[in-house]
Order: structure tokens, then sequence, then C-alpha cells
């Protein structure tokens, strides 16, 4: 049976659906990746670490964040839908003030931005905030 325009484009269709469906995955499970190479695999607990971002922002080509944690030697923030997910690690010294940091992020769109903390004794904490971004600054 040869196939009629009809059925390419039922085909095409299911395709691109298919294609489109798989790309959150694809970076949600890089993000939990980033997450994973830096706990060592740990499963971090909630709460103890401060993330500061705004829950809207009009541009996600510069959206600021402040994040903190009493007693951390190291933050990772991560964004969850960006293709690019690791956005920054903050590495605190002995001789550090502050256990904090701040930036301005590039979000793609809107999503969760996820703070990790490894703190003085090998433990990992963490927290997330949801931001919705009205331009992307991904391209996107």
């Amino acid at each position: 049976m040869p196939m009629t325009r009809r059925d390419a484009m039922v085909l095409a269709t299911g395709s691109v659906a298919a294609c489109g469906l798989n790309a959150v995955p694809a970076w949600a499970s890089a993000a939990d990746e980033a997450i994973a190479a830096f706990t060592g695999g740990a499963e971090p607990a909630e709460g103890g670490v401060v993330l500061d971002v705004a829950e809207i922002a009009e541009n996600g080509n510069a959206v600021p964040i402040g994040v903190s944690a009493d007693g951390a030697v190291a933050i990772l923030v991560v964004s969850t839908e960006n293709p690019l997910p690791g956005v920054v690690t903050f590495r605190f010294g002995p001789l550090a003030a502050s256990s904090s940091g701040s930036t301005r992020i590039r979000l793609a769109r809107s999503q969760d931005v996820i703070a990790v903390a490894k703190m003085e004794d090998g433990t990992f904490r963490r927290t997330s905030a949801s931001v919705k971004v009205t331009v992307g600054g991904c391209g996107g």
C-alpha cells in the first residue's frame, strides 16, 4: 500500500511531538546529573539554604539571584530547563566572611532554580524556587 500525503503528515506530526516530549526530561535529567556529580550521589536534605530570586522575571537575560547557607563550603546553583543546567558554583575557604554569593543568571524559560550546599561536615542541603520568565534569555 503506497503512503499517501495524509499518512506522511501524520507520521511527521507524531515525530515532531515525540521529539518535543523528550527534550524537557533530557534537560531535567541533566540538572539531576549535575547535582549528583556535585554531591557524589548523596541525596541532599531539604532546607538550610536560602535562595533569593524573583518569582517573576520580566527578562530571562539577567535574572538576579542570591544564595547563602551558614556553614557551607560550596554552593551549586542549577536551572532545570536551560540547555546547560549548571549555572554557578560558589566555593568558600576558611577565611570567607560568609557563605553567600550573588550574581545574575540567564534563564531560557520559566523553570525551577535549585541551590545545593555542601556543608562543612560533608552533608548536603538543598532548596529550590520557581521563576516565571516572560521573555526568555537563551534564545528560547
